[in-house]
C-alpha cells in the first residue's frame, strides 16, 4: 500500500536538514521535561482538530502546575497524552497500535468498540454535515490494515535516510486515514502514527516534531489535501497526495514561518 511513485518529487523540494531542526528544539532551556512538554502539545492540538474545547494554555498548567480544571475538560487530551507516553516505550506494531487506541478513545468510546476494528460502514462527514469520504468496507478494514502493516515492518527494518523516513511516515497517515478503521479517534490515531513511526526510525527526539501542531494551524489545507486524493475508498489516487506528503517535513523547514 506505501509506494515509491512521488519520492523523487517529495525529495526535490526538501532543501534543507530537517533533523538540525529537530536539534534545535531539543537544545530550547524548558523548565518542565522536554518529552512530557511536547506530548503536551501533541495531545492538546490532535485533539483541537477534532474539535476539543481545549488550549495548551489550560492543559499545561494542568499538567505542570498542577490547576484544577473540570475532569471533563481535560480527560479526553489526558487519554491522548498517555497514547503519547506509550508509543515513546513500546514499538510499533498492528497490536500495539490497538493498545493505544483504547488508551486515547477511554472517554470517546465504550469499552467494547476501543482498540476494535469497526464492523460496520464509515462515512466521514465536513462542517457542512455532507459526507466528505466513505471510508473502507467494513468487511476489508482488516485486509487492508494487515496489508499496511506488512508495509511499515518492511520499512522499520529497512535503513532510510531521514527525508525519506518523512516521506513514508506522512504516507502511512494517508493510508490509514483512508482506511478509518475504528468507530471513533481515527484522526488522533493516525496523527500518533505518523509520529510513532518517526519516533521508531529517528529516535526519541522526534517527539519534538510538532505535527499535530501542524496540522491543525493548517487545517485547511490538511483536509483539502487529505481530499485531494479522492472521496471513494476504492478509486484513490495517491499520485496526487504531494502536497499532503510535504506538509510535516515542511512545517521544520527553516524558512516557514509557523516553526
Amino acid at each position: 500500500m506505501i509506494s515509491n511513485t512521488l519520492k523523487n518529487d517529495f525529495l526535490k523540494d526538501i532543501d534543507f536538514q530537517p533533523l538540525k531542526a529537530i536539534q534545535d528544539k531539543k537544545e530550547e532551556d524548558l523548565p518542565v521535561d522536554y518529552f512530557d512538554f511536547y506530548n503536551s502539545i501533541s495531545s492538546v492540538y490532535s485533539s483541537k482538530i477534532e474539535g476539543e474545547n481545549i488550549d495548551f494554555d489550560s492543559f499545561f498548567k494542568h499538567k505542570f502546575l498542577n490547576v484544577p480544571y473540570h475532569p471533563d475538560y481535560t480527560k479526553k487530551s489526558e487519554d491522548l497524552f498517555s497514547a503519547y507516553q506509550f508509543i515513546q516505550k513500546e514499538h510499533l506494531t498492528k497490536a500495539n497500535l490497538f493498545k493505544a487506541h483504547e488508551m486515547l478513545s477511554n472517554h470517546l468510546l465504550p469499552a467494547s468498540q476501543r482498540g476494535k476494528i469497526r464492523n460496520n460502514p464509515m462515512f466521514v462527514l465536513n462542517e457542512q454535515d455532507r459526507i466528505e469520504y466513505v471510508a473502507c468496507a467494513p468487511n476489508k478494514v482488516n485486509e487492508a490494515l494487515e496489508q499496511l502493516f506488512k508495509d511499515i515492518e518492511t520499512l522499520l527494518h529497512t535503513h532510510l535516510p531521514d527525508k525519506e523516513t518523512f516521506f513514508y511516515a506522512a504516507q502511512i497517515h494517508l493510508v490509514f486515514v483512508k482506511i478509518h478503521p475504528f468507530q471513533d479517534g481515527n484522526g488522533r490515531t493516525t496523527r500518533l502514527l505518523e509520529k510513532w513511526f518517526l519516533i521508531e526510525k529517528l529516535g526519541q527526539d522526534a517527539v519534538f516534531i510538532e505535527l499535530e501542531k501542524n496540522y491543525f494551524q493548517n487545517r485547511k489545507n490538511y483536509y483539502k489535501n487529505i481530499r485531494a486524493i479522492g472521496l471513494e475508498y476504492e478509486t484513490l489516487n495517491y499520485a496526487q497526495s504531494l502536497d499532503f506528503l510535504l506538509m510535516t517535513i515542511q512545517s521544520l523547514n527553516p524558512k516557514n514561518k509557523n516553526v
